[in-house]
């Protein structure tokens, strides 16, 4: 899972994007992280059917070069990063990655 490959990072990056996920969707806010962990990830066999929701700060200097996308109401906002650009992305990270909730779901 996406989690296990973070620790094993030491919670410093996001793993690479498989083949299906050409774009990294770092979300703005909390609520809306919220909201995909739990009403989406859980209801995901490719999730596991857990959804986690993470906290990380990224270097302002480098995030300045994309666009926040709003994609939805108005807490949906979300960077859309390049899979191509992970390395980068991931360098940028200020800290660690924290993971603040867990939410657990289970197969229908």
């Amino acid at each position: 899972m996406e989690l296990d490959l973070i620790a094993l990072s030491g919670y410093r990056a996001f793993p690479p994007r498989l083949a299906h996920q050409p774009i990294f969707y770092p979300v703005l806010n909390e609520e809306y992280a919220v909201q995909i962990a739990r009403d989406w990830n859980t209801k995901d066999v490719n999730s596991g059917f857990v959804g986690y929701v993470t906290r990380f700060s990224v270097n302002a200097e480098y995030l300045a070069k994309f666009e926040v996308q709003t994609v939805g109401g108005a807490i949906h906002r979300e960077y859309w990063i390049p899979a191509e650009e992970m390395d980068a992305f991931n360098g940028n990270i200020v800290g660690e990655i924290a993971v603040i909730a867990e939410f657990r779901g289970s197969p229908s």
